[in-house]
């Protein structure tokens, strides 16, 4: 049987990292075509010298040289550059593109892999909020797969497997991240630090603060409207602090399928590379007489306002959702650096949601464009906050 091809892009990061010990583990079946890396040049040297891909990108054209010079002796092309990423998905051999990369960034290679007829395994969730619309479309036109490697997303497509009967609701599954049942009063003066703790996932640090603020739910809920043709009013976000039940499914007869597991993300990508198989590996079992307990919640869209503007920006439609994860781009940059305060995110947030021009039926062009002002709009509104760590 033929070796899938796949192309990891963001192969330094947390997905990225887990998505190669998969392949390493299942070496008869997979093999790493192209790697692709933003600024990570020393891992994304080792990786390479690892693997041995045909080819491996580096977007930050500065590192270019360090990285040529390393993997010399090695019969690997070396690019350089957003636009490289873009170009190598369209190489013919490649049968997956693992869209890993953190935010934005990943929208255009995501686009580039479906007109190239490219199985789509998608961790970044930003592509379908931004231009959720668009990409649909052309998966649809281009007849190409779109598998989920979120672990809720693919939760919800192990449930719908086999199904024939409608969605009647989603349930996505949160953890409630570090911050779970505190009030506004605590929040004013949590720091980088206490937000990168969560209690059951280990991700970047972007996700991570998005996970902390709920925007990160916010975005998974745009994403499963997409994902799988459903209203905003078929889905619901449950904080269950286990993270044992992944997400559920409940259909038009009441019944609701859950798909459960310990937190590892490597489940869901070896999923999303083995589709429609499931590959046998040695991972922990969920042992039920040793996690006994499973509770559920509704989160307070009060303190945590971010998951209240991904619903307010995906009934919306149009440009909203880019704006919302433009201006959250930006908003979370700035708490990261201690710029801004963990609640000033979401003023930051609402104001620029505000102030950049709503357009109903956004082109790519239009994306690009908007993408562009609501991050400058989101940097002019957080200069009047005062950080109060």
């Amino acid at each position: 049987m033929k070796k899938k091809q796949i192309a990891i892009l963001g192969s330094t990061g947390s997905i990225g990292t887990q998505a190669l010990e998969v392949i390493e583990e299942n070496p008869s079946l997979f093999e790493v075509y192209a790697l692709t890396a933003n600024n990570n040049a020393t891992l994304l040297i080792e990786q390479a010298r690892k693997f041995q891909p045909e080819m491996v990108v580096v977007a930050n054209e500065t590192k270019y040289q360090e990285v040529k010079e390393a993997l010399a002796d090695l019969p690997i092309k070396v690019y350089a550059g957003s636009q490289s990423i873009a170009d190598v998905v369209e190489s013919e051999p490649i049968d997956i593109v693992l869209t890993a990369m953190v935010g934005y960034a990943g929208l255009y290679p995501t686009i580039k892999a479906i007109k190239a007829h490219k199985t789509i395994a998608l961790a970044n969730k930003e592509t379908l909020v931004v231009a959720g619309d668009l990409i649909c479309r052309l998966a649809t036109e281009n007849k190409v797969a779109i598998l989920p490697v979120d672990s809720e997303h693919s939760a919800v497509f192990q449930c719908l497997a086999g199904e024939l009967s409608p969605i009647e609701k989603i349930l996505l599954t949160a953890s409630g991240g570090p911050f779970r049942g505190k009030d506004r009063a605590f929040l004013e003066h949590v720091t980088p630090a206490d937000a990168l703790k969560h209690p059951n996932w280990s991700m970047g640090a972007k996700i991570t603060i998005d996970s902390a603020s709920m925007m990160n739910k916010g975005f998974e809920v745009i994403e499963a409207k997409w994902l799988f043709n459903v209203k905003a009013s078929q889905i619901e976000a449950v904080v269950h602090p286990q993270s044992l039940i992944h997400s559920m499914v409940q259909f038009q007869d009441g019944s609701i399928k859950a798909q459960l597991g310990l937190p590892d993300m490597k489940l869901p990508i070896q999923y999303a590379f083995g589709y429609p198989q499931r590959l046998q590996n040695n991972y922990p079992r969920l042992d039920f007489f040793t996690h006994q307990t499973m509770t559920f919640e509704k989160p307070d869209l009060e303190v945590f306002r971010n998951l209240a503007f991904a619903y307010a920006a995906m009934d919306k439609g149009g440009n909203m959702p880019c704006i919302l994860n433009a201006a959250n781009e930006v908003a979370v940059a700035k708490f990261l650096h201690e710029e801004l305060g963990f609640l000033q995110m979401s003023d930051v947030i609402e104001e620029t949601m505000a102030s950049v021009p709503f357009i109903a039926k956004p082109t790519y062009e239009d994306y690009v464009k908007t993408d562009d002002l609501a991050r400058r709009k989101a940097v002019e509104a957080s200069l009047k906050y005062k950080v109060n760590l």
